[in-house]
């Protein structure tokens, strides 16, 4: 059975609902669709707002094929495939629309990839996202598009939305019920349909008996929400834990809600750092590695990548030393700006050194083991400690170096 959301997309601009700066009769973007001469454009606002609706409508409106892509699922072998679709296509005299979901989830080797089929008319993008196309759409592709700019549908457009549903739900709706929904919606049609089909279930539809419906649908993934902060708490904490089993589940969901996968690696590579340092070293070049995979593979595939990291970094031994000596040494420094003992300064010129630059330093080659015993801390804070290694993978050999050089 076909979702609601899918029966009731509208195929016209007299029928989508919202966003009227761009679907009204004297609106820019309608007039250049009507004219047949659009080009490629990029849709940037939050789910469930029209996006993917707009590009059927533009498709329809200059009778163009349309291939549908979600930078989530698909790869670039398959826009490739679709490109040498379009190609053919062409030379019959029909257009093809690329049309991109999430695009931003396609990084910069894969933008490439289909920007020359954008400059020479091979394919007319679209590309839909959530995000700042600024930051994720590459500055070529972006400079041969327009942005259009969609907002979260206001209350009278998920009303409108409600209304339409229950002609072809054939049932009408409580006034207070047509409420609860569109709260729920959030600005999201989509949500709004889902919601609605799930209550369509219920015989008696009351705004008490949708409450158990709505919580069903109700594990939206807000990025910039409570859920966000909780899940990737939830992630690093079993990364720290060194529950590899559960560090892959909340990764899993995180990617499957459309987290993007960069903001992954970025917090691997602090975790590397922060919570394992020299007890393994090589944590952080395995945390490297697997951002530049991100970037260089792009998903689907670079969730494997996110895998391989993932399960390093949480069945390493853990050592928070580096960080807690960090935090120690940012207090000191807050004290004031003391300044640097003469001897390790650098006498850069005569007159440096007639002052006394470098004077009675202490080349440390010059000693066994290259260790020497001087001053390194301005008088004003003292010598000072702040890092204290722990017994705890590679870090318990440069306790026990430190151990023997100093007896």
């Amino acid at each position: 059975m076909r979702p609601l959301a899918d029966i009731l997309r509208p195929t016209t601009f007299d029928d989508f609902v919202g966003q009227e700066h761009l679907t009204a009769p004297d609106a820019p973007f309608r007039k250049l669709v009507e004219t047949g001469h659009i080009g490629s454009v990029i849709f940037w606002g939050p789910p469930g707002v029209g996006k993917t609706t707009l590009a059927h409508i533009v498709a329809g409106r200059i009778k163009a094929h349309v291939e549908l892509f979600s930078g989530a699922v698909n790869g670039i072998k398959e826009v490739r495939v679709a490109i040498q679709e379009a190609k053919k296509r062409l030379q019959q005299g029909e257009q093809t629309i690329l049309f991109i979901d999430e695009i931003h989830r396609f990084n910069k080797a894969q933008q490439d990839a289909f920007l020359p089929y954008v400059e020479d008319g091979t394919i007319i993008l679209i590309g839909a996202t959530t995000e700042n196309p600024s930051f994720y759409v590459i500055a070529p592709l972006l400079s041969r598009s327009h942005v259009f700019i969609l907002y979260e549908l206001n209350e009278s457009a998920l009303l409108d939305i409600v209304r339409r549903s229950e002609t072809h739900l054939n049932r009408s709706i409580d006034k207070a019920v047509k409420q609860r929904l569109v709260a729920f919606a959030d600005g999201d049609a989509r949500q709004l349909l889902n919601a609605l089909e799930f209550a369509d279930k219920i015989k008696a539809l009351t705004p008490k008996a949708i409450g158990p419906a709505l919580e069903k649908i109700a594990l939206r993934y807000d990025k910039k929400g409570e859920e966000h902060y909780n899940l990737i708490s939830a992630f690093i904490k079993s990364m720290r834990d060194s529950n590899p089993h559960a560090a892959l589940y909340w990764m899993a969901r995180m990617l499957e809600a459309g987290e993007d996968p960069r903001f992954l690696a970025r917090r691997m590579v602090i975790f590397a750092s922060e919570d394992i340092g020299n007890a393994n070293p090589w944590a952080l070049m395995v945390a490297t590695a697997v951002a530049n995979a991100v970037e260089y593979v792009g998903l689907p595939e670079a969730q494997i990548n996110l895998a391989h990291g993932v399960t390093f970094l949480a069945t390493a031994p853990k050592s928070n030393a580096s960080y807690a000596a960090l935090l120690e040494a940012l207090e000191d420094a807050r004290k004031g700006s003391f300044g640097v003992p003469l001897h390790l300064r650098n006498a850069a010129t005569k007159l440096m050194k007639g002052l006394g630059y470098g004077k009675g330093y202490q080349y440390a080659h010059d000693y066994d083991n290259a260790k020497v015993s001087q001053t390194h801390f301005p008088k004003e804070i003292g010598e000072k400690h702040y890092y204290k290694a722990k017994d705890i993978g590679y870090e318990g050999k440069i306790q026990k170096k430190w151990k023997e050089g100093s007896e």
